[in-house]
């Protein structure tokens, strides 16, 4: 084989729901640029993120791995450098490899493979936010979700989100003009935004965009004495148990989520449009997906932080060469990520590198290319704040089970029931089935072990923050490298070479 590479671009949102998005049938939510990627490539229906919640969500997307395996518990856990992530692959396949945007990493390492970061993280990088299984009942209110974002909900001229996306989304094109410029293909480019995630406040010309009247209510509210153990424990959590939220300010905090939703639509339309002026989008791969859902209401639940369909499964769109024209009903979800990149990377001839580590994710690849694949499955796992004990999903064909060992477990038939409505558990027509997804429970996961390890690295990672918290501040947060002295035009450079350099597309005479 030969050719170029392609270049892959992947635009990633920050607690995106598909079913809030047009471009997976919503019918007011306007996702014009998700919608045209679509329109070309493949859209999977039942992709799923590995742990509903940000950190570790990135740390298996960015590993391939489940969290257990990578003791990527919760927001405060440590991501090793000695992870192989898909940016290190990539790079031993010849790729230039840039993060613009969150990625949440935790640790002194802020890179994990890739070779440029344009921008900082949003959130922090040290362990302040690490919960205590010992006392799980105990509310840190300086970093727990709380209802103020649904009673706060409405319009700003700005937020910290919106500046931080804002940056995010100029960086990120200016670097597909650099690497246009220094015809630096084959390149990987992950532009991680942090919107529609909560605070639900958006600018006016993206309220504008939706009549008041028009924001649906959700279709299934339930009250805390209605709801499974777990997510009684979500609502004492978030402090939806006490704090009574009327039907004007949920229609306000969804319809602030739409908005910001179409804000994110606009910024992969900037990014696409960007590669097409670059003159790179015939040959990118560009990939549209979420770290985690939102349930925006639904079941009375807000946020993430469950296996729910609206917390746990994210967008996941595929558009470029050797993509066809498709929507695909398996399951799949984040892990599948890397796996399928290096098969993109692969498919001009370069060999892929050998594994430092098993990943537990499939491709894609034959799915996105028209192909047919027999696994129809993805796995979930939960260990972080408002539990005691791990959480674990599998979902498989029409099933979905949940498991939570101090919980009744979950069965649900997702395509007689999508609204989870109806806990087949004890039915006694699916006994076997339930017995069949407790025993691979069981054969699947130490959960106790799980749950020893995560208080064990609780106390390790709240002893050192408690020292960190003393004497002179040593920050892990990325500060990305800039030279003022080799920007734009300096004396020891000719302006006439800057101004041609520069120049996209270049005179014709500068082409080759």
């Amino acid at each position: 084989m030969g050719g170029t590479a392609p270049n892959i671009v992947l635009i990633m949102a920050d607690q995106l729901a598909p079913q809030f998005t047009g471009a997976y049938g919503h019918p007011l939510v306007k996702t014009p640029h998700m919608e045209t990627l679509a329109g070309r490539g493949t859209r999977f229906d039942s992709a799923y993120c590995n742990a509903p919640l940000c950190a570790p969500s990135r740390f298996s997307f960015m590993s391939g791995q489940l969290v257990t395996r990578i003791a990527a518990y919760d927001n405060a856990s440590e991501f090793p450098a000695t992870i192989p992530t898909l940016a290190h692959y990539l790079r031993m396949m010849g790729y230039r490899t840039c993060l613009s945007g969150k990625m949440h990493f935790v640790g002194p390492d802020q890179l994990h493979g890739f070779d440029e970061r344009v921008t900082t993280d949003i959130y922090p990088s040290d362990y302040a936010w690490t919960p205590d299984w010992e006392q799980p009942d105990e509310r840190i209110d300086k970093w727990y979700h709380n209802m103020d974002s649904v009673r706060e909900a409405g319009v700003a001229a700005t937020t910290f989100q919106i500046d931080y996306d804002e940056e995010v989304a100029f960086f990120a094109k200016r670097k597909i003009f650099d690497y246009a410029r220094e015809r630096a293909e084959p390149f990987c480019l992950v532009a991680s935004f942090i919107h529609p995630h909560d605070p639900y406040v958006a600018r006016r010309e993206w309220w504008n965009l939706y009549d008041p009247s028009d924001i649906d209510l959700p279709v299934t509210g339930l009250g805390r004495n209605d709801q499974d153990a777990f997510s009684q424990r979500l609502m004492d959590g978030i402090e939806a148990s006490t704090v009574t939220v009327s039907d004007d300010e949920v229609r306000n905090a969804r319809h602030a989520y739409y908005a910001n939703t179409s804000y994110f639509d606009s910024k992969v339309g900037h990014i696409v449009a960007a590669l097409s002026e670059a003159g790179l989008l015939d040959n990118t791969i560009v990939i549209v997906t979420a770290d985690h859902g939102d349930m925006l209401g639904e079941r009375g639940l807000w946020y993430k932080m469950n296996f729910f369909e609206h917390s746990a499964r994210v967008p996941l769109i595929m558009a470029g060469p050797g993509i066809v024209q498709r929507t695909v009903r398996n399951a799949c979800s984040l892990v599948d990520i890397l796996p399928t990149m290096l098969d993109f990377a692969a498919t001009t001839g370069i060999a892929k590198p050998t594994l430092g580590q098993p990943v537990d994710g499939r491709s894609l690849l034959p799915l996105a290319a028209g192909g047919s694949d027999d696994v129809d499955e993805a796995f979930g796992e939960y260990c972080a704040e408002m539990t005691s004990h791990p959480v674990f999903m599998i979902r498989r064909g029409k099933y979905k089970y949940i498991h939570c060992d101090i919980d009744p477990p979950m069965l649900f038939d997702l395509e007689a029931d999508p609204a989870e409505r109806i806990n087949l558990a004890a039915d006694p027509k699916l006994a076997q089935v339930a017995a069949g997804f407790s025993a691979e429970v069981r054969q699947r996961w130490n959960s106790e072990a799980i749950r020893r390890d995560v208080i064990s690295t609780q106390k390790q990672r709240r002893t050192v923050h408690a020292a960190m918290e003393h004497g002179p501040l040593t920050s892990w947060d990325y500060n990305p490298p800039r030279d003022a002295a080799q920007e734009y035009v300096r004396n020891h450079m000719d302006w006439t070479v800057a101004a041609t350099k520069t120049r996209l597309p270049p005179l014709p005479n500068e082409q080759d």
